[in-house]
C-alpha cells in the first residue's frame, strides 16, 4: 500500500499554493492536510503547475520542480510526465540540474521505459568527463545496485555474489557498506541457503552496528544528531531477517538491540526511524521479554509525538503485537484512548482499532464508556466498526445480562443506523434469556420507541419486545426502573406511528404489524382495532406486507379458535443450536423453556383443526410443495419453528422458518483466522448457483475483502455484488459472493479463486485452486 493511502494527514488549513513555492512548502503544505482527500487535491494542483511549467521553453526552476515530483512519486502518486524532463537536465551543463536530472532516472526510469534508451549517449559522454563529480554521477546511475538488480531478476545467481558481498563488510567506507548490507538482504530473500550462510556475519554487524551507535559526531555522516540513520536502518533490517526464527543469531544480537533502544534520541525524525526499525527488529525475532517490553514502552512514547505519522505508525504496531504482548500494550491504554480524540480520521481509525483490542473482563465498564463517548461522536465512516466493535467486546465480557442489554440499547439510540443486520436478532435472542429482565426491557424499550423512530434497528427490537411481553408493559410492575404508565390506547398507536411513518422501511414495518398482531392475545379491549389495522394491510402495495396481513387475517376469521396457541409468547432461542448460529436466525429446532407446557397444546388439536390447518398451508402456498415455497424472511423473527412433521407443527412453524435441507457445501480456503466456504445449488438444466461464504475468526474486524474467480473457457461465468467487504471480528458475521455458472456442456468443474484482504494493518492475497466440487454442480 502506498503512502498516499495509508499514512495520515495533519492537522490545520490547507493554503493555495502557488507553482513557484519551495520544495519545503510543498512538503509543509500536502502534510497539513487533513484528509486524504485534502492531500490529493494540493497534489493535483501542484502537479498540474509543475507541467504547465515544464511546457515553458525558458523554464528556469526545472531542477526545482522535478525535485518536487520525486516527492510526490515518494508518496505513490504518479509522475511518468516527469521522465522527459530527466533526460532534459541530463544533458545539461550544470551540475546542480544534471545531479537532479540523475537521481530522476534511478527513481523514475527503468528497462521497461523507452526514456531510457534516450540518456544513453548522456551517461556516455558523463564518463569521460573531466569533472570526477559528474563522472560519480554517471556511475552511480548506471550502478544502481546492479547486483542487487540481478539477483531481482535471476535469483539463480546469487550464489555469484555471496562471497564478494561477505568481503565488502569489511569496507570503511559508509557507501560501500550501505551497498554491501541491502545486496546481502536481497541475497537472503531471494535464497534459504544464503539466509544459513549470511548467519554468519551477525557478530560483524553487530559490530558495525555498535560504532555507529557509539561513535562521535562525525560531520560527514550525521544527521540531526544520528550517525548515518541510513545505514543503521539498513542494518537493523538484515538483522530482523537474520535473527527470524533462529535462537542463536537472536541472542547474539539481544544486547546491540537493548543498546539501540536506550542511546538514540527519538526527539528527531531520523532517531524515530532507527528505533521504529529497533522494534520492528526485536518483535520478529527470538528476543527476551524484558527487551519486549522495552520495545513496546518505545511505542508508548511514540503514541505522545506530535507528529501524527509518527503516532500512526506506534498504533499500527502496537495493533500487531497486542495479542502476544497484550499486558505490556495495557500499559499504554490510557494514551491510546485519548488518541480517540486526534482530529485526523485514520489515526482515529488505528485507535479505534487498538482500543478495541485492549477490551478485557477487567476493563470492561471503562473502557467501555470511553468507547460510547466516541460512538456519540465520531466520524460517520467510523460508527459501524465502532458500534460492531463495542457488541463484540460486550458479548466477550459483559458482567451482567443488565449491562449487556443497556449497553446495547445505548449503542442502538445513538447509532442504530450503522448496526449490522445481525444486531436484531442478536440482541433479541439476549432478552429472550434474560426472564428476569422482560419486564424491564419493554418498559426501556418502550421509552426509546416513543421518543425517537428514526433508529430503525432499535424500532425493530422495541416493536418485537412489545409484542412479546405487552401484557408485562400494560401491567406497569417494574422493580428495576421506574414503570410507564400506559393504556392498550397508548401502546397501539405507538405501533400505528410506526406503520405510517415515511421512515419505517419495510422489515419495520413487518415488525410492528407483527407485535401488533400479537397484541390481540395480550390485550382484551381493543381487538376489534387490531383486527381493522390488520385489514389495512391486506392491500398494501408491499408484497411482505401484504402477505403478513392475509395471513393474520385468516386467523382472525377462519381460524380464531387457534389463534392464541399460534400467536403464544416465544420459546428461549438457544444460540448453539443448529438453526442459530451468530446472530443468524434460520431454519431449524429451537430449544424450548418448558416442553411439558406446549405438548398438551398440541395434542389437543381435533381432526377438524387439523384438515383446516391442512387448508390455511393450502391457502397460503402457490405450489403443491408449500413448505419448501414459502420460507421465512430473516425479519420474520415471531416464528415458533419446531421438528415436528405433522399439520399442527406446521401450523406453528407458519410466521416462521422450515427446516431446510442444506446445500451440499465445502471448505475451499483456512488461513489467517479467515475461512472461506463453497456452497452449490441446481438452478437449472445448464446453469449452477454457487455461494462463497467467509467468516473470520480472529479478533480484528478484517477489511478490503475481495474475491475474485476464474473458470475454463468452456463454462461462463457471472459474479454477482458481494455483500460487502469488511469480515466482522470473532466471527460475528459472513460476507457472501453469489457465483452463476453456465455449465451446458456439464463437465467437470474447476476454479480458481483469488483471495485478498487487510487484517492487522498487513495485506494478503492468496490464489485457492478448486478442483472438487459438490456433485450437485454437475451432476
Amino acid at each position: 500500500m502506498s503512502a498516499a493511502s495509508s499514512a495520515p494527514r495533519g492537522g490545520g488549513f490547507v493554503a493555495a499554493m502557488s507553482p513557484s513555492v519551495r520544495l519545503q512548502e510543498m512538503i509543509r503544505v500536502i502534510r497539513s492536510a487533513r484528509t486524504q482527500c485534502e492531500e490529493r487535491g494540493v497534489i493535483q494542483r501542484e502537479c498540474a503547475a509543475i507541467r504547465a511549467q515544464f511546457r515553458q521553453a525558458d523554464n528556469v526552476g526545472r531542477s526545482h520542480n522535478l525535485a518536487k515530483l520525486l516527492y510526490v512519486h515518494m508518496l505513490g502518486y504518479p509522475a511518468h510526465f516527469g521522465q522527459m524532463e530527466c533526460v532534459r537536465l541530463i544533458a545539461s551543463p550544470r551540475y546542480s540540474e544534471k545531479r537532479v536530472g540523475y537521481l530522476g532516472a534511478m527513481m523514475l526510469l527503468d528497462e521497461k521505459q523507452d526514456a531510457s534508451l534516450l540518456i544513453t549517449n548522456s551517461i556516455k559522454n558523463d564518463l569521460s568527463h573531466s569533472n570526477q563529480y559528474v563522472q560519480s554521477l554517471a556511475l552511480c546511475t548506471l550502478a544502481s545496485l546492479c547486483a542487487v538488480h540481478i539477483v531481482r531478476k535471476v535469483p539463480e545467481l546469487g550464489e555469484l555474489f555471496t562471497t564478494a558481498a561477505h568481503s565488502l563488510l569489511s569496507e570503511k567506507n559508509h557507501g560501500v557498506l550501505h551497498g554491501a548490507v541491502v545486496l546481502i538482504t536481497e541475497l537472503c530473500e531471494q535464497n534459504p541457503e544464503s539466509l544459513a550462510q549470511f548467519r554468519k556475519v551477525v557478530p560483524e554487524l553487530v559490530h558495525i552496528m555498535k560504532g555507529l551507535v557509539m561513535s562521535g559526531y562525525s560531520p560527514e555522516h550525521n544527521v540531526a544528531g544520528i550517525s548515518d540513520p541510513f545505514l543503521q536502518v539498513r542494518i537493523l533490517r538484515l538483522l530482523r531477517i537474520l535473527g527470524r526464527n533462529n535462537d542463536t543469531a537472536s541472542d547474539a544480537m539481544n544486547d546491540l538491540l537493548a543498546q539501540v533502544a536506550t542511546n538514540t534520541d527519538s526527539s528527531k525524525t531520523a532517531g524515530s526511524a532507527v528505533l521504529y526499525e529497533t522494534v520492528l527488529t526485536i518483535m520478529d525475532i527470538k528476543s527476551e521479554s524484558g527487551l519486549r517490553v522495552l520495545a513496546v514502552n518505545i511505542l508508548g512514547r511514540f503514541l505522545l509525538n506530535n507528529d501524527r505519522n509518527i503516532r500512526y505508525i506506534s498504533m499500527m504496531s502496537l495493533q500487531k503485537i497486542v495479542q502476544t504482548d497484550h499486558n505490556a500494550v495495557q500499559r499504554h491504554r490510557g494514551t491510546i484512548v485519548d488518541c480517540l480524540k486526534d482530529p485526523d480520521a485514520s489515526v482515529k481509525r488505528r485507535a479505534l482499532e487498538l482500543s478495541l483490542a485492549l477490551v478485557s473482563a477487567v476493563n470492561i465498564r471503562s473502557m467501555m464508556k470511553e468507547l460510547l463517548l466516541f460512538l456519540s461522536s465520531c466520524p460517520p465512516e467510523l460508527r459501524a466498526q465502532a458500534a460492531s466493535g463495542i457488541f463484540s467486546a460486550a458479548e466477550r465480557y459483559a458482567p451482567s445480562q443488565r449491562w449487556h442489554i443497556d449497553t446495547i440499547l445505548h449503542v442502538l439510540t445513538t447509532a442504530g443506523a450503522d448496526v449490522r443486520d445481525e444486531t436484531v436478532p442478536n440482541l433479541i435472542q439476549l432478552i429472550t434469556t434474560a426472564n428476569e429482565l422482560h419486564s424491564y426491557t419493554v418498559h426501556k424499550l418502550y421509552r426509546a420507541l416513543v421518543a425517537d423512530i428514526s433508529q430503525q434497528s432499535l424500532v425493530q427490537v422495541a416493536c418485537w419486545c412489545v409484542g412479546e411481553y405487552g401484557d408485562l408493559l400494560l401491567r406497569a410492575e417494574c422493580d428495576d426502573t421506574e414503570p410507564v404508565q400506559v393504556t392498550e390506547d397508548d401502546v397501539l398507536d405507538a405501533l400505528e406511528t410506526v406503520l405510517q411513518s415515511h421512515m419505517s422501511s419495510p422489515a419495520t414495518r413487518g415488525f410492528a404489524l407483527t407485535a401488533t398482531m400479537k397484541l390481540s392475545t395480550r390485550i382484551t379491549h381493543n381487538v376489534d382495532r387490531i383486527r381493522s389495522i390488520v385489514s389495512i394491510y391486506g392491500s398494501c402495495i408491499d408484497l411482505e406486507l401484504q402477505q403478513r396481513a392475509v395471513e393474520y387475517n385468516a386467523l382472525f376469521k377462519k381460524y380464531d379458535h387457534m389463534r392464541a396457541a399460534v400467536l403464544e409468547r416465544m420459546p428461549v432461542i438457544d444460540k448453539t443450536s443448529p438453526g442459530h448460529s451468530k446472530g443468524e436466525m434460520t431454519a431449524g429446532p429451537v430449544q424450548e423453556r418448558d416442553q411439558t407446557q406446549k405438548q398438551p397444546a398440541v395434542e389437543t388439536v381435533s381432526q377438524e383443526s387439523t384438515n383446516q390447518a391442512s387448508n390455511l398451508l393450502d391457502l397460503l402456498s402457490s405450489s403443491d410443495d408449500a413448505p419448501q415455497s414459502t420460507p421465512a424472511q430473516p425479519h420474520s423473527l415471531d416464528a415458533c419453528p419446531t421438528s415436528s412433521s405433522s399439520p399442527e407443527g406446521d401450523l406453528l412453524d407458519l410466521l416462521g422458518g422450515l427446516d431446510l435441507m442444506p446445500a451440499p457445501s465445502l471448505t475451499v480456503y483456512e488461513k489467517n483466522g479467515v475461512t472461506l466456504r463453497l456452497q452449490c445449488d441446481r438452478q437449472m438444466d445448464t446453469g449452477v448457483s454457487i455461494t462463497l461464504s467467509a467468516s473470520n475468526s480472529t479478533d480484528g474486524d478484517i477489511t478490503q475483502f475481495n474475491l475474485q474467480a476464474a473458470v475454463p473457457k468452456c463454462v461462463q461465468l457471472q459474479m454477482k455484488a458481494p455483500s460487502g467487504d469488511v469480515l466482522p471480528a470473532r466471527a460475528a458475521g459472513q460476507l457472501t459472493q453469489a457465483i452463476l455458472l453456465k455449465n451446458p456442456n456439464k463437465v467437470g468443474l474447476r476454479m480458481r479463486v483469488r483471495v485478498s484482504y487487510c487484517s492487522q494493518g498487513t495485506n494478503y492475497q492468496d490464489t485457492v485452486q478448486i478442483d472438487s466440487f459438490p456433485s450437485v454442480a454437475w451432476q
